[in-house]
């Protein structure tokens, strides 16, 4: 792979990279206002949606073949198992699909048995399920999505009565169809175990090219704005957090499914520790860019910023495709990003830093890179840690996930009872509609309704198509196949898409296992039960236990503000173990500030309470806090970041900010003594902040505990 040679870029070609228009969940943009339902065509994987398609229609083929019932229900329940296969360690993997297959062919048979004995005995059997299926999200995200699936077996088990006799032969074909489809994901077509974890450090990488080209664009202004950079740190910043955590979480994961850190995994964890450290010099020299630097600064800035990106972007690369990199040839390249800025020390200091972490990614992606001889992780998790804590831990009525489980189960009942009792044959769709757009938030409940109506009535109408032309068992099993195939593929472009691919297979499967119902009548039913579904649950959101997101934003603004008091304190600090401390405390308030904005946008998209004061005071603490994270970064490598020069303002920024967020009844006296020039803006960031959260009387309660 050729070194890149950056080359000045035109205007026109440096607004091109602005990130604009709507963000999705993996970059959520910077206006908290607009639902995160942009599409992510990088999230498009071929590879798993041909192997859920084959453990699904193998089966289904066979069906067509030489049918037989019982055949139907063990492809159902492979196409059901892929769904609650979201990737990570074979060991996780094992558990959850292997419990979904035994536990969903439990319960369709048992229900079926059970659906004889009346309302009166099914209806709160079923409900007690669904509680259980959407309150173990608490878990993990395997878990939430076995959950959610094992909603749809419930669903569907009720419509029909089954004999002892049938009902043992339903349960061994399902869990014969979930095992075919964890036989074939885990154990004979296995994809590589490590490739979504350096995915997600690629994406990493990635999104760090994406910031440093935005960051070029607010260089080349003549003169700073300030909305320009609280739009580039709303826009990039949240992103980038949430993608080093998630990252983080998925490499830890690997870690703990096999009690050491392999070769591959300590790979990961070193390439995910160098962006982390560019992140945050990145972060300085955003700050340095907005204040107000000179034109020989803001040039020095634009020459390292422009020679980087093409650096990051080549890293990216590597890392997503596992190609190996010549670093000879990028050594020139890597020279030239601190080359001609030695007049401007703190950024000549941040420039070498962060050439200093590409260099070792660059290293990592070599023939001869790292090869560590394997690190003790520390063991995984015990059995009680892992599953019977965050059980007892949300068990409380101010957790949202126990709010949302009781929420889906209290809506469930009445709609189990009317589509049993008054429904067709498609009457479970408006229950199953029901509890999968139902989340814990009314924001998130509202973008899913969303995704889910716009895709089931575009999908419905693809799908119509498509089955006047399926005129043969044959024809049927072979679009069934490929749209199963498009399906999986593209469940992580967005979920809206998911929908709209998985509807038209939908339609087919309902054709062939419920005949003598056009295409046209399913779609419209589809839709009718679904629109109805997703009106239900975003009022529901809104009428039972609903989560008020002023109350939200308060507690996260209270945390964000104690977690910037901890970082100020490090950075502030002299003496041994600083870096370890900073390190610690960036990353804990960079994760306080993106709770806080996430509280933000959820509020926003809530009827009015975008205009609620606190709402409209968080969100200039927010941009504040944003600044003074920045300006802590910078005096992370100032010269006199920790000289004895202003002892007392030290002690004021860390102790007010502190006051701040514990809602103290008074804050610290401003110093007279003098300030030292890197504390200067620091300190009229700290004072901003006091002026809005606390300008008088009318505000004194801003920070009341709920």
């Amino acid at each position: 792979m050729s070194a890149p040679s950056p080359q000045t870029p035109s205007p026109r070609r440096v607004r091109r990279r602005v990130s604009t228009g709507r963000g999705s969940l993996a970059q959520p943009g910077a206006d908290l206002t607009r639902l995160p339902i942009g599409l992510d065509p990088r999230g498009i994987q071929l590879s798993e949606g041909v192997r859920a398609g084959f453990a699904f229609g193998v089966v289904f083929l066979l069906h067509a073949l030489f049918p037989w019932p019982p055949l139907l229900s063990m492809a159902f329940a492979a196409n059901l198992a892929c769904f609650c296969d979201t990737g990570g360690p074979m060991h996780a993997r094992l558990r959850v699909l292997t419990t979904f297959s035994l536990i969903g062919g439990l319960l369709w048979g048992g229900l079926g048995l059970l659906r004889p004995m009346g309302l009166p005995v099914v209806v709160p059997v079923a409900c007690a399920v669904i509680f259980a299926c959407t309150y173990i999200r608490v878990w993990s995200i395997q878990a939430q999505a076995a959950g959610n699936v094992l909603v749809v077996v419930v669903c569907i088990a009720l419509d029909r009565a089954l004999s002892p006799a049938e009902a043992g032969t339903v349960a061994l074909m399902f869990a014969a169809g979930g095992l075919w489809a964890t036989l074939l994901a885990l154990v004979i077509w296995r994809l590589h175990p490590y490739r979504p974890a350096h995915r997600a450090v690629a994406e990493v990488w990635r999104s760090l090219a994406r910031l440093v080209g935005d960051l070029e664009r607010l260089a080349a202004l003549p003169e700073p704005q300030a909305e320009a950079f609280d739009g580039h740190a709303r826009a990039h910043r949240r992103g980038v957090r949430l993608g080093i955590e998630t990252a983080r979480a998925m490499i830890l994961d690997l870690a703990r499914s096999r009690e050491r850190v392999s070769e591959r995994t300590a790979q990961a964890l070193l390439r995910l520790e160098s962006a982390e450290q560019i992140f945050s010099h990145l972060i300085a020299i955003a700050e340095l860019l907005d204040s107000r630097p000179s034109p020989a600064q803001r040039a020095a800035a634009q020459h390292v910023l422009r020679r980087l990106r093409p650096l990051l972007a080549v890293i990216a690369r590597a890392i997503r495709e596992d190609a190996s990199l010549d670093l000879a040839r990028l050594e020139p390249s890597l020279v030239r990003v601190a080359k001609d800025v030695a007049d401007e020390p703190t950024l000549a200091r941040l420039a070498e830093r962060i050439v200093g972490r590409v260099r070792i990614a660059a290293k990592l992606s070599t023939p001869e890179g790292y090869r560590p001889g394997g690190l003790d992780e520390g063991g995984r998790l015990g059995w009680r840690a892992r599953s019977l804590d965050p059980l007892v831990q949300n068990f409380t009525p101010s957790s949202p996930n126990l709010r949302h489980a009781l929420r889906a189960t209290l809506v469930a009942a009445p709609a189990l009872a009317a589509t049993l009792s008054f429904g067709g044959t498609f009457a479970h769709w408006l229950v199953i509609t029901l509890v999968l757009t139902m989340q814990p938030f009314y924001a998130a409940t509202w973008q899913r309704a969303l995704e889910r109506i716009g895709g089931t009535v575009l999908g419905g109408l693809v799908g119509a198509v498509l089955a006047y032309y399926a005129a043969t068992p044959l024809w049927q099993a072979g679009m069934i196949l490929a749209l199963s195939i498009v399906g999986f593929a593209a469940r992580q472009i967005s979920y809206g898409v998911f929908v709209t691919c998985l509807t038209p297979l939908v339609v087919l499967l309902v054709e062939v296992l419920e005949p003598g119902h056009s295409s046209w009548e399913i779609v419209a039913e589809r839709a009718g039960f679904t629109i109805l579904g997703g009106l239900i649950a975003v009022a529901s959101c809104l009428v039972l236990w609903p989560i008020w997101e002023p109350d939200q934003v308060r507690q996260e603004l209270r945390r964000a503000l104690s977690t910037h008091a901890d970082f100020a304190r490090a950075v502030l600090a002299a003496g041994e173990g600083r870096d370890a401390a900073i390190d610690t405390t960036a990353r804990e308030a960079g994760l306080a500030l993106n709770d806080l904005e996430a509280a933000l946008s959820r509020a926003l998209q809530q009827p009015r309470a975008g205009h609620h004061p606190e709402v409209e005071a968080a969100m200039v603490a927010d941009a504040t806090l944003r600044r003074i994270s920045a300006r802590l970064s910078v005096l992370r490598h100032a010269p006199d970041a920790t000289a004895p020069i202003a002892p007392a303002w030290k002690d004021w920024i860390g102790d007010t900010l502190a006051g701040l967020g514990a809602d103290a009844p008074a804050l610290p006296q401003r110093p007279e003594a003098a300030q030292g020039p890197s504390l200067a803006r620091l300190a009229a960031q700290v004072d901003l902040l006091t002026g809005t959260l606390r300008p008088g009387d009318s505000r004194a309660a801003l920070l009341a505990p709920a």
